[in-house]
């Protein structure tokens, strides 16, 4: 397997990661569309590209509210 990545990538090819509005669920969306309603592309230089990076961890924690502010996620308990 030479050449292969052990990396999960978070989207395939012509696809790019949206992030979902007060929430931290995410989708895949063709490159030539826009989100779909309730998403939103993720803020410029903090996009996941492999599953379990820096970022990835970070969204998991943190969302995007309606007004395009970066917050954090309220734990449930």
């Amino acid at each position: 397997m030479t050449g292969c990545s052990v990396e999960e990538a978070t989207c395939g090819g012509g696809e790019y990661p949206v992030l979902s509005i007060g929430g931290t669920g995410s989708a895949c969306v063709p490159n030539d569309e826009e989100p779909p309603e309730g998403y939103t592309r993720y803020p410029e230089g903090k996009v996941p590209q492999h599953v379990g990076d820096a970022w990835d961890t970070y969204w998991q924690t943190h969302t995007v509210d309606e007004d395009g502010r970066i917050v954090e996620v309220p734990r449930s308990e």
